[in-house]
């Protein structure tokens, strides 16, 4: 039996036969990937969410999702731009500094936005500052997982 992913018969403490799949070198576990797309897709909706039923204006919404979608993108370019460089990939200065400067230009926004929002609630404040957090952190382990998966592939 040799596939992709090679299944072993294991016995159990009580003799009984057992499915177990093998990992490859580097994979990350199924549940750290799932926990991972959960993040990610409880971190997003919660913010979604937060914005239909928000009582502010179609463009304040608007400014928020643009800063969600902009915040995303910017961590997920930063992380594989610091990776690529640890892995001896090359990567120009300048689309590194941009990332940098992309993710810092993006968190700033919606700092400065949730500070001078005077129709958000304190704690309303708190979900949308938690929520792109999460899904800035839960993007980029995604991304991760999806590049560690595919570089244990390549070594079989």
């Amino acid at each position: 039996m040799s596939n992709d992913d090679e299944i072993l018969l294991v016995k159990g403490k009580q003799n009984e036969l057992k499915l177990k799949i093998e990992r490859k070198e580097g994979e990350p576990t199924p549940a750290f990937k799932g926990a991972s797309w959960a993040a990610l897709l409880i971190g997003v909706t919660a913010y979604l969410i937060g914005l239909f039923n928000a009582s502010m204006q179609l463009n304040e919404k608007g400014y928020y999702f643009a800063v969600l979608i902009f915040g995303l993108y910017s961590a997920v370019s930063l992380q594989k731009a610091v990776r690529d460089k640890d892995e001896g990939i090359p990567v120009t200065g300048i689309y590194y500094g941009i990332s940098w400067f992309a993710l810092v230009v993006a968190v700033s926004l919606m700092a400065i936005g949730l500070y001078n929002a005077g129709s958000i609630i304190l704690s309303e404040k708190g979900f949308y500052a938690m929520s792109f957090v999460l899904s800035l952190f839960a993007a980029v382990t995604v991304q991760k997982n999806i590049r560690d998966a595919q570089r244990a592939k390549e070594r079989d």
